[in-house]
């Protein structure tokens, strides 16, 4: 039997009177690998931070028989001291200067991985790593010895590296076995199960309707029958007896119907599968472009702080296309999309090009409209589309009308992303949009991008979601961009 490391029992933890978990039972054992998936605001850092010990139940308590290392998303790197190799691995050297995101978050996974740790709780490490990043965390992982428990974004890692997924659902936790594509399966086969069960449970309720309108129907012409009896001439004391044997015949087909209704009441409501409104971004006649490549750089020098970032590139972006630009941290790819939103020297660009840009940052609204205020303000799109495009960004219900400036920082990206694709553009720049954003978001946004219609560049290190979106991929390397 093996050892648990963590044990939750009958677990609430509760915010400002709203229940954010309510949990029965979970354990963690020994070599557990588990991936904890759900949407923004689903409860998952609070799981974790459970298990950590960073807060404590509402109710309920937490057991916690191992020693562990725990990675937080949002912390800065602390003052315990790295192996040197790890840092010389993740090419963490310059502390005098101030740390980018990234080198914060690779200084963290050094100092967690310097000590062994009988279980590790990870809070989203993908977030700012490049690919070579990506590479080691999933190196020093696929290797480890011991519990590991994860929150990520990142399907690919997911996919590599667990073994159990844990769903947080309206504050349930749902249990999964096998990595996320497994999950992703078993979730697709309870959607199927369900659709069939609705169509059990319409049939059913149709049959029954059915069967009680017939019976109502039955004791209606008994009863009538009954009263023409009345006027037919025979004698007294037949006409009784007639009258009072359909009386009785009537109330047995009433009582049968009202049984038939008892069972429609009884039945099981099996609700139907929520299906999205196909999305389809149409793009108006005067934002056509008409270019074959409405970008062109020609023998393109690119510095940063005289660092030289490109050195000479040329390069043509197809009409129409859907172009991943990757490469290692600090290559330039942010530097590059920067520069073709400026329109700066060295590119040649459609002079009816309309650019949209999404920069890694936190966006905040100050205006008092609501978010579907904002969005028919901006858009020539009808209310109902809106609705169903603002639904596949995760704002359901009253969301769409909370004021914009309560949003959180979560909440106004994908504000700005619907933003994007509903304006007046014909050619977006996305630099590394799936950051901050939960999987049902980033496949939200993979929806998004293969219905558009315009040009899309996008900087990411999500292989998955290259793999879903990308046309092209022009990577670069060594001061130079290669068409992959």
């Amino acid at each position: 039997m093996e050892q648990i490391n963590f044990e939750l029992e009958n677990v609430e933890v509760s915010y400002l009177d709203k229940e954010i978990l309510k949990i029965e039972r979970l354990a963690v054992h020994q070599f557990d690998r588990i991936g904890i998936v759900g949407k923004n605001g689903a409860g998952k850092s609070t799981l974790l931070k459970l298990l950590a010990g960073a807060i404590q139940p509402t109710k309920g308590k937490v057991n916690r028989h191992a020693e562990f290392g725990y990675f937080e998303q949002m912390e800065a790197p602390g003052s315990s001291n790295a192996d040197p190799k790890l840092l010389g691995k993740l090419h963490v050297s310059d502390f005098e200067n101030g740390l980018s995101g990234g080198e914060q978050t690779r200084l963290k996974l050094a100092q967690l991985f310097t000590h062994y740790h009988e279980a590790l709780l990870i809070d989203e490490p993908t977030t700012h790593l490049d690919k070579d990043g990506i590479s080691f965390l999933l190196d020093e992982l696929k290797y480890y010895y011991g519990a590991l428990v994860l929150i990520s974004h990142d399907r690919a890692v997911l996919d590599e590296l667990v073994t159990t997924i844990w769903e947080v659902n309206e504050g349930i936790v749902n249990v999964y076995s096998g990595n996320y594509s497994d999950y992703m399966d078993q979730k697709q086969l309870e959607r199927e199960q369900q659709a069939q069960a609705h169509e059990q449970f319409l049939k059913e309720k149709s049959r029954l309707e059915k069967a009680a309108e017939e019976k109502m129907k039955k004791a209606d012409k008994i009863a009538k029958a009954a009263s023409m009896s009345k006027k037919e001439t025979k004698a007294k004391a037949n006409r009784m007896f007639e009258t009072k044997s359909k009386g009785t015949s009537q109330k047995a087909v009433q009582r049968a119907a009202k049984a038939i209704e008892h069972r429609m009441g009884k039945l099981e409501e099996v609700e139907a599968v929520q299906t999205e409104r196909k999305i389809a971004f149409r793009q108006s006649k005067a934002l056509e472009l008409h270019n074959k490549f409405p970008i062109m750089a020609d023998r393109l020098t690119l510095k940063m702080d005289e660092k030289l970032l490109l050195d000479e590139v040329s390069f043509q972006i197809p009409l129409g296309m859907k172009i991943a630009i990757t490469g290692s941290n600090g290559s330039g790819k942010s530097t590059l999309l920067h520069h073709i939103m400026n329109q700066g020297e060295g590119l040649t660009i459609s002079p009816k090009a309309k650019l949209g840009c999404y920069r890694q940052m936190s966006y905040q609204f100050d205006s008092d409209e609501t978010v579907l205020q904002f969005l028919k303000n901006r858009s020539e799109y009808d209310e109902g589309f809106l609705r169903s495009v603002l639904h596949s960004m995760m704002f359901t219900g009253t969301d769409i009308q909370k004021s914009l400036k309560s949003l959180s920082g979560g909440e106004a990206i994908r504000l700005h992303l619907c933003q994007l694709f509903l304006g007046e553009y014909n050619i977006l720049l996305l630099d590394e949009p799936t950051n901050f954003l939960d999987i049902h978001a980033i496949e939200a946004l993979e929806s998004f991008i293969n219905s558009y219609e315009g040009t899309i560049l996008l900087v990411s290190h999500d292989k998955q979601f290259i793999a879903n979106t990308a046309d092209l991929e022009f990577q670069i390397t060594d001061k130079k961009i290669v068409r992959k």
